[in-house]
C-alpha cells in the first residue's frame, strides 16, 4: 500500500493532467432539485442544461476553466430564464473538485490515510480531510470554510472515483445591513467516471449531490437538495469551411 506522501503526489499529478490537457467540452446536465419547508414539502424540480466548460485564455498567457450552463426545459417546457431556482448552487466541481487532496492544499488541510485490509486489495484508498483556515492562510484554500470529508482512490488507476464534502456551518446566503447571514449545513458528493475526449482519458464527474439544512434560528428547519448526472460528453469544436465563390456570368 502506497504512502499519504505518495497517494497525495500522484494525485497532483493528475491534477495537473487534467488541467493542463482538459480539452473546452460539453454534455447534457439533468438536474432533479427539492425544497422542503418543514411542513410543508414543494414538488421537484427537474431542470434539462448543457453544461460547458471552456478553456479561456488569459493575458499573462495563462488559461481558466471557466462553468457555464444553457437551461434548455424545466420540468418538460422551454425554459424562459436561465436562473437556476435555490438559496446555494454548486459551481466549481469540474474545475476545483479533484484539487480538495493535493500537495497544493497541504498548507490549509489536514489529511489521514485510511488503512485497508490487506487481503482485500481491490478496495479504493481511503483519504480523509480537514480544513485548518488561518488568517495567514486562508487566501490560497480552495475551501474558505471549515469542512471535513473523505475522497475514494481507485488503486489501479489512483484516480480520485469519490468525493464527500461537509461543511456544517456554510453561509447559504450572505448577510446585509438589515439581516444577519443565513447559516446551515451543506453536504455534497461527486462521483467521478473516465471519459475520452479528443484522444484522452479524464475523469469527470458523473453525478453530484447537494445537500443545504438551515441550522439554528429558524422557525422550521429548511432543506434544499438537488442531484445532477451528466452524460454525453464532446470535446466543444469549431468547424468552419470554404464556400467556393459564385462567379457571375458575364453578358
Amino acid at each position: 500500500m502506497p504512502t499519504l506522501d505518495e497517494i497525495l503526489q500522484r494525485l497532483d499529478a493528475n491534477l495537473s493532467y487534467y488541467d493542463t490537457g482538459v480539452p473546452s467540452f460539453f454534455c447534457e446536465e439533468h438536474v432533479v432539485s427539492e425544497r422542503d419547508h418543514g411542513p410543508r414539502k414543494e414538488d421537484d424540480t427537474v431542470t434539462d442544461s448543457v453544461f460547458r466548460l471552456k478553456r479561456t485564455s488569459n493575458l499573462d498567457h495563462t488559461t481558466t476553466l471557466v462553468e457555464s450552463r444553457e437551461i434548455k426545459t424545466v420540468d418538460g417546457k422551454p425554459a424562459t430564464s436561465q436562473d437556476m431556482d435555490g438559496p446555494t448552487m454548486l459551481s466549481g466541481a469540474f474545475e476545483g473538485g479533484l484539487a480538495v487532496v493535493s500537495l497544493k492544499q497541504a498548507a490549509c488541510t489536514n489529511y489521514t490515510l485510511q488503512r485497508i485490509h490487506k487481503n482485500r486489495r481491490a478496495d479504493p484508498y481511503i483519504v480523509r480531510f480537514a480544513t485548518v483556515l488561518t488568517p495567514q492562510n486562508t487566501a490560497g484554500c480552495l475551501l474558505q470554510e471549515s469542512s471535513k470529508g473523505r475522497v475514494f482512490i481507485d488503486p489501479a488507476s489512483m484516480q480520485i472515483t469519490h468525493l464527500e464534502l461537509n461543511t456544517p456551518h456554510h453561509t447559504i446566503t450572505p448577510g446585509d445591513r438589515y439581516r444577519s447571514p443565513f447559516i446551515g449545513e451543506r453536504v455534497i458528493t461527486v462521483d467521478y467516471v473516465p471519459v475520452l475526449l479528443g484522444g484522452k482519458t479524464f475523469w469527470m464527474p458523473s453525478t453530484i449531490a447537494l445537500r443545504v439544512t438551515s441550522g439554528s434560528g429558524t422557525f422550521h428547519k429548511i432543506v434544499w437538495s438537488f442531484r445532477a448526472s451528466y452524460r454525453n460528453y464532446h470535446k466543444l469544436e469549431v468547424e468552419s469551411r470554404i464556400v467556393p465563390g459564385f462567379k457571375k456570368p458575364a453578358r
